[in-house]
């Protein structure tokens, strides 16, 4: 658990970070959303203290961060930077085994967990253990960060803009590895971007940040249907069409949906899906209609483009 109390960062007089607050629980994601220059990478750097905070408090796991030494600290906590970050004159393994050499892990077990993790991450161990970070693609290069960052097993992992400079292709396929990745359900995330979409799909919870204070903090869902102010409402404007779809899950108007006496098509989706996502389902898999299952009742229910639109509807007139 993360719990940062009224930091503040000051550079010569100008007020980069004003009394932020937010506390992320275990296992959950925190996004910092905002345009450049907002203050988001200041805060996420006070949390490794690569910044030092001008005042205030962090606390990671129930100790206070500023009683660590900084050099341990840091071993705790994994990071990814938007630039990667990779030695050039290190293999890939070697980049990777950085942290693990720290530690001083034994051989077998640092080339284990390296062969894992790239494997997890589409890099198989026997192809890229061995070449240098000048022979990979960009998409290539911020995997390898990625299994640097996660090769420890720290609980926090804090990453800054980390599918930024990649292509928008490369950028949805690294970003669907990172989420399948299994141990990444126990870690604590703290994620700057500055994409809407990217938020959306990665973080529990968000803090849309302006001007170095956080102006809204919230599920997506609360962003997006309760703005705050004018600021919150005009930031997701252009997208809140996709947005407010991309936040709704089946089972927000499940009410709506009708029941199915036997499942349509081959396969179910679970009632935590969007219903931008069911609606993508149903053009790429060219169907009509499909079924979509809910766990907690073990009841099945269809929908089709109608019957979304129809519920979406409903939804904005009840809130």
């Amino acid at each position: 658990m993360i719990i940062a109390e009224n930091i503040s960062k000051d550079f010569r007089g100008i007020h980069a970070v004003k009394n932020v607050s937010f506390e992320v629980k275990e296992g959950k994601t925190l996004v910092l959303l905002g345009t450049s220059g907002c203050g988001k990478t200041t805060t996420l750097k006070m949390l490794n203290r690569l910044i030092e905070a001008s005042s205030g408090t962090i606390h990671i796991n129930g100790h206070n961060i500023f009683d660590q030494k900084p050099e341990l600290l840091r071993r705790t906590i994994g990071y990814v930077s938007q630039n990667n970050g990779l030695f050039p004159h290190y293999t890939v393994a070697e980049n990777i085994a950085i942290v693990p050499n720290l530690l001083r892990w034994n051989k077998a077990e640092i080339h284990a967990k390296t062969e894992e993790l790239l494997d997890q991450l589409k890099l198989p161990f026997e192809q890229f253990a061995d070449i240098y970070p000048s022979e990979l693609s960009g998409g290539q290069q911020q995997r390898v960060a990625l299994a640097r960052a996660l090769i420890s097993d720290p609980p926090v992992l804090l990453m800054d803009e980390p599918f930024g400079a990649l292509d928008p292709i490369t950028r949805a396929q690294v970003r669907a590895e990172f989420t399948a990745m299994p141990f990444l359900k126990r870690k604590t995330i703290v994620l700057v971007t500055h994409d809407v979409q990217e938020a959306f799909e990665l973080g529990d919870a968000i803090c849309l940040m302006d001007k170095g204070e956080i102006v809204q903090s919230g599920t997506a869902k609360e962003l997006v249907f309760k703005p705050k102010n004018a600021f919150v409402k005009s930031f997701f404007g252009q997208q809140r069409f996709f947005l407010e779809l991309k936040s709704l899950t089946f089972d927000d108007v499940w009410n709506e949906l009708e029941t199915a006496d036997e499942p349509f098509g081959t396969k179910d989706f679970t009632s935590s899906t969007s219903l931008w996502d069911g609606m993508e389902k149903l053009s790429n898999l060219n169907e009509k209609m499909l079924n979509v299952y809910k766990s907690a009742d073990k009841s099945l229910k269809y929908f089709t483009l109608t019957t979304i639109q129809t519920a979406y509807k409903k939804y904005k007139e009840r809130i």
